[in-house]
């Protein structure tokens, strides 16, 4: 287990005092780019649910600690690995990923799964902090400074990496707080 999980496990019950509240506008433009009706939604990295919770997402994670948080919003959770994702191929409508993508240790190998899981015409989004704005590079220093192993992209990076897993990209917010959708064909 990887010093980043260990750490949201150990941290799990105070992680929602800390953390802001997600841009949830942006994540429902990426949801909208969706070529097919969205039943089944699954938040990967979704930690606590605090995303999940309000688009109605099953939580993906591999920290026990944030997924019993999860489970006490009254959330379905799964546990696991972005990388390995427990889904069947074509299962599911939508794929988020907020806040949690610079965590993931193998992101080609994520960006893969969640094209995989996903149902032609469904949405991967990815809402996530970008390393070429001054909070950016300061975030990113941070993040190491308490052992994370963190890796933050550029949005042309991000861009590039989601059209690189074969999904037809559509950023919709640039800034430190960047969104990006990818559309199976």
């Amino acid at each position: 287990m990887s010093w980043d999980v260990r750490a949201f496990d150990t941290f799990a019950p105070l992680y929602d005092i800390f953390m802001p509240p997600a841009d949830t506008l942006a994540l429902r433009k990426g949801l909208v780019c969706a070529d097919r009706e969205l039943e089944r939604i699954v938040e990967v990295g979704g930690g606590s649910g605090r995303v999940a919770q309000e688009v109605g997402a099953t939580v993906v994670d591999p920290a026990e600690g944030m997924l019993r948080r999860a489970r006490g919003r009254g959330l379905e959770t799964v546990q696991g690995v972005a990388e390995s994702l427990p889904l069947a191929d074509g299962s599911v409508d939508a794929v988020l990923i907020v806040d949690a993508f610079h965590h993931f240790p193998d992101h080609e190998g994520a960006l893969r799964e969640a094209a995989r899981v996903l149902a032609p015409g469904g949405v991967l989004v990815i809402s996530e902090f970008d390393r070429s704005t001054r909070r950016g590079r300061l975030l990113d220093v941070g993040e190491r400074l308490v052992g994370f192993d963190s890796r933050f992209y550029t949005a042309a990076e991000l861009q590039a990496a989601i059209d690189d897993a074969g999904l037809d990209t559509r950023p919709l917010e640039y800034g430190f707080e960047m969104t990006i959708a990818g559309v199976k064909e």
